[in-house]
């Protein structure tokens, strides 16, 4: 539990902006206010907006909100944080949330633009997977910032996971069909592929996706498949809209959320998972190995509202 507690004390140290930004203002909302009029709803509408949750969500917030204050006949507007709470989480659920790629042998796909923290996320999971006893191997497949498969090899070297790797400018798809023939023959649980993600040339990524999909469908059609896209927490609403353009080039399965400790815009979490339909599977709130974990909608609105974690019963 100790491990899992200092993750929750890391995730709330790390909404702290985003706390300052939503929470405080919410909080005066609750103990300003001595009836749930018009205007007590359209200030919690306003501080969400403000938090980055969009507008879509906040209005599907605010409905259930409504809804259940109706339903509950509930007159202090102090009652009302509890139902919030609920109705945010309510938003983020997408159900189970799968790790099913923990369980058999996997591909993972990473995307995603320069800058986003994408190769140290690959270094981390690979670490991470490393250390719960997995076979893992890296695929250094974002062939086109010689930076990228430096950074991979340290991670790597770090983490003491083999990595496959070509030099600068080299086709991405031959590098994840040697990573794929390597993953095979060494009986690797995960393989996880660094790979591109130009936007600004979307034809291009697609056709690149698609080859390196192709292969791993032909070379290795036993494998549990995942694409997830990683986002920079710290750029709001420009996240969301980075996430849809990702959809459309490929079929993403899951979100990793980085920089959420150095931004405001923590509250974009809950724009993504509810706007998109696509969960966000980690959550970076640091610069460690162990500051990337896997995302709890729960823990992340008790860490939001900074209310304590109940142990289990």
């Amino acid at each position: 539990m100790g491990e899992k507690k200092g993750f929750f004390g890391k995730l709330v140290a790390g909404l702290q902006k985003t706390r300052d930004n939503i929470i405080a203002g919410v909080d005066s909302i609750f103990s300003g206010f001595s009836a749930i009029d018009d205007e007590f709803y359209e200030e919690i509408e306003e501080i969400l907006i403000m938090g980055d949750l969009g507008i879509q969500t906040t209005m599907s917030i605010m409905e259930d909100l409504r809804r259940k204050v109706k339903e509950q006949n509930i007159k202090d507007p102090l009652e009302c944080k509890q139902l919030l709470m609920d109705s945010i989480m309510t938003q983020m659920d997408l159900g189970e949330n799968a790790y099913e790629f923990e369980k058999q042998r996997s591909v993972l796909l990473v995307i995603g633009v320069n800058g986003v923290g994408k190769t140290t996320s690959v270094g981390k999971l690979a670490g991470q997977m490393k250390d719960d006893g997995k076979k893992v191997i890296v695929a250094a497949a974002d062939t086109f910032r010689a930076a990228a498969i430096e950074q991979l090899s340290e991670w790597a070297k770090r983490a003491g996971v083999d990595i496959i790797a070509q030099q600068e400018g080299s086709d991405p798809a031959a590098v994840v069909y040697d990573a794929v023939a390597a993953a095979k023959s060494r009986h690797a649980d995960i393989l996880i592929c660094d790979t591109a993600g130009r936007l600004h040339n979307k034809k291009n990524l697609m056709e690149e996706l698609k080859k390196i999909n192709r292969i791993i469908d032909k070379e290795y059609p036993e494998a549990y498949r995942e694409t997830l896209v990683v986002l920079d927490g710290t750029t709001g609403q420009n996240a969301l809209v980075q996430a849809k353009q990702f959809m459309e080039v490929a079929d993403i399965t899951g979100i990793i959320l980085t920089k959420l400790d150095g931004t405001a815009k923590g509250g974009i979490a809950v724009a993504i998972q509810s706007e998109l339909g696509i969960p966000v599977k980690y959550i970076g709130v640091g610069e460690k190995i162990d500051d990337l974990q896997k995302f709890n909608a729960k823990e992340f609105v008790s860490a939001l509202f900074h209310v304590e974690e109940k142990e289990e019963a």
